[in-house]
């Protein structure tokens, strides 16, 4: 049974992720300057995966990200993910799909710095990875956004899984 507390607490964490995905998307193609420097940036010719990817992998894991590290295949995958995943979570809508695509991309990062500096097991990408499991079972997308409406498309009800 849903209370007051999940139908403000999951949107609301729905929203953080959301913008945590927007961000390091558009941070990346501008080099706004936290993350990426402008000199950096994507639309600039940089690459937006080469320098984690080449500098910051460790562990077992760490030749095979090394590799793919400025592969203009991987930087485009990379960035349409940041923007989908966190457009849809800002939205409320396809909230599923880009729950599990965020949580693909956060155990992919993980697994690149294994094992985490701080933490042998835990990080921020193992939080925030359970964060998007309660966001995508919570019904998040319909408190704070516009998951209603699109569960009512023809499109989400031929294709459940997009909700």
């Amino acid at each position: 049974m849903e209370n007051i507390n999940s139908k403000f607490t999951w949107p609301v964490l729905r929203l953080l992720m959301g913008w945590t995905f927007a961000w390091a998307f558009f941070d990346k193609l501008f080099g706004l300057g936290f993350a990426t420097t402008e000199a950096k940036a994507w639309v600039n010719g940089g690459s937006p995966t080469l320098g984690f990817l080449k500098f910051a992998t460790k562990g077992p894991l760490a030749e095979f990200y090394q590799g793919l590290a400025g592969n203009p295949s991987v930087d485009w995958l990379f960035m349409i993910g940041l923007l989908l995943i966190g457009v849809a979570l800002i939205l409320g809508i396809g909230v599923r799909i880009a729950s599990v695509s965020g949580i693909v991309m956060l155990l992919l990062m993980y697994s690149a710095v294994l094992l985490p500096e701080n933490n042998p097991f835990l990080d921020d990408h193992i939080i925030n990875s359970i964060v998007l499991i309660g966001v995508m079972v919570s019904n998040s997308g319909n408190y704070f956004g516009l998951g209603n409406w699109w569960s009512n498309t023809t499109l989400v009800k031929k294709y459940p899984f997009l909700r």
